[in-house]
């Protein structure tokens, strides 16, 4: 299998402006490199349907076979990241959606109201997991087995099963 090669995207009004400092983005990029995946490129973007769908299709475009981002997941009213993913997304895979809140309702009764979730835009998997570090990572660990598969599936790779 080729090396995989990660996109991190925050997703963060406060971040994107300077008024809060990333420590979603650098937990992610920290766990993808412990996974020994190659992260090629980085970004913070805010809260914002167009300006997401943007960062997404150019971390593919520049080859990033894995996408991961952080924050957007919840419930209030500026969290728009699954939206977003949704218009652009060639097809969800519940699945990592599913064990991501499956497994975090173990951690905290909060996770119910997880929107995280797996789908495939353009040539990449893209993963959106919670805003919090810890539940990004978390969250990023139920799922990580599944990633090459997946990305291989992305990509048009021919697979074994």
């Amino acid at each position: 299998m080729n090396q995989i090669t990660v996109g991190v995207i925050t997703i963060s009004d406060r971040a994107s402006e300077g008024l809060y400092d990333d420590l979603g983005g650098p937990a992610v990029k920290k766990a993808a490199i412990e996974y020994g995946w190659q992260v090629l490129a980085e970004a913070i973007v805010p809260d914002d349907r167009t300006r997401i769908q943007d960062a997404i299709r150019s971390l593919s475009a520049q080859g990033c076979g894995l996408i991961l981002t952080t924050g957007g997941t919840g419930a209030a009213p500026r969290d728009l990241t699954p939206e977003a993913i949704r218009a652009i997304m060639r097809v969800e895979l519940p699945g990592f959606g599913e064990v991501m809140r499956s497994e975090s309702m173990k951690l905290t009764p909060n996770a119910i109201l997880s929107r995280c979730l797996g789908a495939i835009v353009d040539q990449s998997l893209v993963i959106a997991l919670p805003g919090k570090p810890q539940g990004a990572v978390d969250c990023l660990g139920f799922v990580a087995g599944a990633v090459p598969h997946a990305v291989r599936i992305a990509q048009g790779i021919p697979t074994s099963c």
